[in-house]
């Protein structure tokens, strides 16, 4: 494993342009292309590219084409994980998934980030800050998690909610940016 990688893989700053994570970033979107073109009634191959494509795949994992991620092994799903249609991962971190997560369609979760100083970001070097989702948890459609977030167990992220902070268990988010709408009740 090359110097760059291992940089991504702490969390530190690293070269998205060195050749050793160009080449996984393509292997990757090999992949996302073969999963994407597989038919509906493909459900062994589907099964078979994903766990090829993830670090973890729980039992039932569902994701709908078309999808994309970045290198795939820095996500992890739980049981029971569904996304729909036209989700992004963009895993320079790890991305992890509880059980029984649902994605709407169009979700989008983003991990790699760049130093806010724009000499320092001219210079190309980004890395990437893990986002965390609990157990049980719903995200609408279109709705985007920032780098370095955590949702809680139980919580529902509203459609069209751009997280940028942590989302307490048990809590429904909505807007841009995201704010507590209210408690998430058995009701």
């Amino acid at each position: 494993m090359g110097r760059e990688k291992e940089r991504m893989l702490a969390g530190e700053a690293y070269d998205p342009t060195d050749p050793e994570l160009r080449h996984e970033r393509e292997r990757a979107r090999d992949r996302c292309r073969r999963y994407n073109e597989t038919a509906q009634t493909e459900t062994d191959r589907r099964d078979r590219l994903l766990r090829e494509l993830f670090g973890a795949v729980g039992d039932d994992a569902t994701v709908l084409p078309p999808f994309h991620c970045d290198y795939g092994y820095n996500v992890g799903v739980g049981d029971d994980f569904f996304a729909n249609f036209g989700c992004v991962l963009l895993d320079a971190g790890p991305i992890a998934f509880g059980d029984n997560c649902m994605l709407g369609p169009g979700v989008h979760v983003y991990t790699p980030t760049h130093p806010l100083g724009p000499e320092e970001r001219a210079a190309g070097r980004e890395f990437g800050d893990p986002v965390t989702v609990g157990d049980d948890v719903w995200i609408g459609g279109r709705a985007v998690l920032t780098p370095g977030v955590e949702v809680g167990d139980g919580a529902v992220v509203a459609a069209g909610a751009v997280v940028v902070d942590d989302v307490p268990a048990r809590t429904m988010v909505g807007g841009n940016p995201a704010e507590v709408i209210r408690e998430v009740d058995d009701e």
